[in-house]
């Protein structure tokens, strides 16, 4: 198998995975010293292929109907590009891929948007990668601690932008 097939070999099947919410076969695309950075804080990423496990399967019991629609780049890095849900909310995400030489995934960082879905990622992945590793104390603590920030951009996307919503196109005489 040559290098460019192993590579796009690896990326095929972590977007399968992710379309069918299997974090064993995600992670099975992923180097032993993987390193995944998160959008939701920058004070700490999950490195390694056991942390990472983890965190996908936190990630697939809270995001659902994960659906790829574009992917970008060469051999050695990838763009893609999907849409999910998290409860009632749209979100879309799209993640930078870097491979090794054995055409694996050995780095991933994640961009996430709307803001409303990712204080909805933050209120439940949260809460359900720390039952994960056993600290249901902390959990709740997450919970309830993220919940505020949840509803608040909720309840501004919903009331509040849409009165800066644009009322005539830019670039136009009054």
């Amino acid at each position: 198998m040559t290098d460019e097939i192993a590579r796009s070999d690896a990326v095929r099947r972590w977007r399968a995975a992710g379309e069918l919410g299997d974090p064993d076969s995600a992670a099975d695309c992923l180097s032993l010293d993987v390193q995944l950075t998160s959008p939701l804080t920058g004070r700490f990423g999950f490195r390694g292929r056991d942390q990472v496990r983890v965190l996908l399967t936190a990630a697939f019991a809270v995001i659902s109907e994960i659906r790829f629609h574009t992917e970008l780049g060469d051999s050695d890095t990838r763009a893609l590009f999907y849409r999910g849900r998290i409860g009632d909310q749209e979100l879309e995400e799209a993640q930078l891929l870097r491979l090794d030489a054995d055409g694996l995934i050995h780095e991933v960082t994640l961009f996430g948007r709307p803001l409303p879905a990712l204080t909805g990622l933050m209120s439940t992945l949260g809460p359900e990668l720390a039952k994960r590793q056993g600290h249901p104390a902390l959990a709740a603590f997450i919970g309830a601690s993220s919940k505020p920030l949840h509803a608040m951009t909720r309840l501004g996307d919903r009331r509040v932008v849409p009165l800066a919503a644009p009322t005539r196109t830019y670039g136009t005489e009054p």
